[in-house]
């Protein structure tokens, strides 16, 4: 057993059907904390063996792991836990139907946007994934922050030294050798926003 994860990527379609069920979606949060069917079947209100094939399939999908076996007489309680305390799903799940943002690119647009989040995802989840089996950490880096713009040109002039910024950076810095690395740099209104409904 490795140990619970803040958040795991699941790559797999079978894996990812599983953990959208409501019941097994529902098991998978109840085991945050380890928990066998007997005690899970009271927090969810259904009967032990109802809940034993639910877990079955959570196990078999790598989404939940054994943590200890207690045996009580003659019966021998299964302690399990989720993988995760979170589950993303990668776009690699149902990689027929995922997007491709080199299909349009076009700066402004909020599902071009999409495109590269979902193939950030897929990229991040797949270098996880190896890193896991090599046990070596991801080499990645991340800023999150938030700005308020006065105005929409405001937003258009920061939007216009971002990407100057960012091209200089690019340029003093690229190789011909070494790793590729990729950078996505986004900006989008905040859904706590009191102005979450401004489109301009």
């Amino acid at each position: 057993m490795v140990g619970m994860h803040d958040v795991a990527v699941i790559e797999d379609p079978a894996a990812a059907e599983v953990s959208l069920d409501p019941i097994r979606s529902r098991l998978l949060a109840e085991l945050v904390t380890p928990g066998s069917a007997t005690m899970l079947a009271g927090r969810v209100g259904l009967p032990r063996q109802k809940v034993n094939y639910h877990l079955r399939q959570l196990e078999l999908h790598g989404l939940i792991e054994l943590v200890e076996e207690r045996r009580k007489g003659n019966v021998t309680e299964r302690m399990l836990q989720a993988t995760a305390a979170s589950y993303v799903i990668s776009p690699a799940a149902m990689a027929a139907v995922a997007p491709d943002p080199g299909r349009a690119p076009d700066r402004l647009s909020a599902r071009w946007l999409l495109a590269l989040a979902a193939r950030l995802v897929r990229d991040v989840g797949s270098l996880i994934t190896g890193s896991a089996q090599a046990k070596q950490r991801v080499a990645t880096f991340a800023l999150d922050g938030e700005v308020r713009f006065a105005s929409p040109a405001e937003r258009a002039a920061f939007a216009e030294e971002l990407t100057a910024a960012v091209t200089h950076l690019l340029s003093k810095y690229h190789s011909a050798d070494g790793r590729k690395h990729r950078l996505v740099v986004a900006v989008h209104p905040a859904l706590d926003s009191r102005e979450g409904t401004d489109r301009g």
